[in-house]
């Protein structure tokens, strides 16, 4: 998929899902509409994660949907992911690219102008901004937290590759997450932590592409 079409991202976290196994929560996005899934899972060891992996990028196969992976380069390549998502502590996106090959999808956290210059020029491929609204699913530096829709069109003026924004999104904040120029939004708790991981995934997507046509000055044709 064109990462352009990524409008409705679930982040996967298992810890943060109500007792609910990431697979239960992947069906359950998978059948609301989700546009493409990162298997994150940070503080799980490899051998889980890519066992995790594997189930999920049947599941992900099976409906076309997209298959990331945070981080882990080696866990991307071993279950046959269409890409993966690095940060700025990670490995370099030119990195990822030579290790993947070029019809790997590459995706880089960024949070300010001059990471997201950096890492259209290295070859990435979309890039996450956040975060928007703040977050509590995970520790982020201050410069980057809250970073608002504000950053996000500034990011989108300044490159010409996707932008996805992250962090503190929901269905009823991410209008002006689109309205900005992005191409979609990226969550965790949204849907993992909802009593209806289905009905929120679907919930979003409708938010996203309501704002999209919005924006494209579509809204209502068809």
């Amino acid at each position: 998929m064109d990462p352009s079409n990524y409008g409705t991202y679930l982040v996967t976290q298992q810890s943060l899902s109500n007792g609910r196994s990431t697979v239960e929560i992947v069906e359950a996005a998978i059948d609301g509409g989700v546009d493409v899934v990162q298997l994150r899972e940070k503080d799980t060891d490899a051998r889980w994660r890519y066992e995790l992996g594997l189930e999920i990028r049947e599941l992900t196969a099976d409906a076309g949907v997209d298959l990331i992976v945070n981080d882990r380069i080696d866990i991307a390549e071993a279950i046959d992911a269409d890409g993966v998502h690095v940060g700025q502590s990670d490995l370099p996106v030119e990195v990822a690219r030579d290790l993947l090959g070029p019809d790997a999808v590459v995706g880089c956290s960024t949070a300010t102008v001059d990471q997201a210059l950096e890492a259209e020029a290295a070859g990435a491929d979309y890039l996450g901004v956040g975060t928007v609204y703040g977050t509590t699913s995970k520790d982020v530096a201050e410069y980057k937290d809250g970073v608002g829709p504000e950053r996000i069109a500034e990011i989108v003026d300044a490159v010409s590759i996707p932008v996805v924004g992250i962090g503190g999104i929901t269905a009823d904040n991410a209008g002006p997450v689109v309205d900005a120029g992005a191409s979609g939004v990226a969550v965790i708790s949204e849907i993992t932590a909802a009593a209806d991981p289905t009905a929120a995934t679907a919930s979003l997507a409708g938010t996203v592409e309501t704002a999209k046509g919005i924006r494209n000055g579509t809204e209502g044709d068809g």
